[in-house]
């Protein structure tokens, strides 16, 4: 019950973020977010593979991806740009960090994870609850889930040749993010550009209205300073 409430309480400060965006920017930098809860099924193999306690303390404190929420990004400037704003979040304790787009796993696994504390408010009580933050492209998050087939597909035992392909897959998906974030760059170079040029023909407009307008009121430009 805590740990879906955490995500209740992080959902609701993404999708504040996604609503202020919309109405201030022409777009916003988070695409979509899911949002899961570990089944008991999981949490208990986690438990045993770690050989974490059995104690409900024990696996609190240890397990800290029992909720997990996964945000994606169009553009690699876009996950830093969602965690700082994250990050200004007083009431959320930035646990730890694991930055795994510029220090890509051997697998060409990238994504940014971040452990937070997120307070849960109850009738008898507060909680600060771990909650796992994942911020990822679409191209890493494309490749993450095509990964993730193949290993469950093989039961984790997959042949080399396809482990090969897959880490070249993700080499291709990193390039593909670069590529993407240097068309938006310049697009926002050439918006801005227009943008100005807009300016300015607005104030050519403006200063021609002001103009024929004196002139319909009688006010002769010449005797204007």
């Amino acid at each position: 019950m805590a740990y879906k409430f955490a995500l209740d309480e992080i959902t609701t400060k993404i999708n504040i973020l996604q609503e202020e965006f919309r109405l201030t920017h022409e777009s916003s930098p988070i695409e979509h977010v899911n949002t899961r809860v570990k089944s008991p099924e999981s949490l208990f193999k986690k438990v045993a593979k770690q050989k974490v306690g059995l104690s409900l303390q024990e696996i609190k404190e240890n397990i800290r991806d029992i909720a997990g929420i996964r945000i994606i990004c169009s553009f690699v400037s876009d996950i830093y740009r969602v965690f700082d704003m994250i990050k200004r979040q007083t009431d959320i304790e930035i646990v730890e960090v694991k930055d795994y787009i510029k220090q890509p796993k051997p697998n060409g696994y990238q994504s940014l994870h971040v452990i937070m504390k997120v307070p849960v408010f109850m009738s008898d009580r507060m909680e600060k609850v771990y909650v796992e933050m994942q911020i990822r492209t679409i191209a890493m998050d494309f490749w993450a889930s095509l990964e993730h087939k193949i290993y469950y597909k093989y039961n984790k035992q997959v042949p080399s040749y396809l482990t090969d392909e897959l880490h070249e897959a993700a080499i291709a998906a990193s390039q593909l993010d670069q590529k993407m974030e240097r068309l938006n760059n310049e697009v926002n170079v050439l918006k801005a550009h227009n943008q100005e040029d807009d300016r300015l023909l607005a104030k050519d407009d403006l200063a021609q209205i002001m103009l024929e307008i004196m002139e319909n009121i009688g006010v002769h430009t010449k005797n204007v300073q």
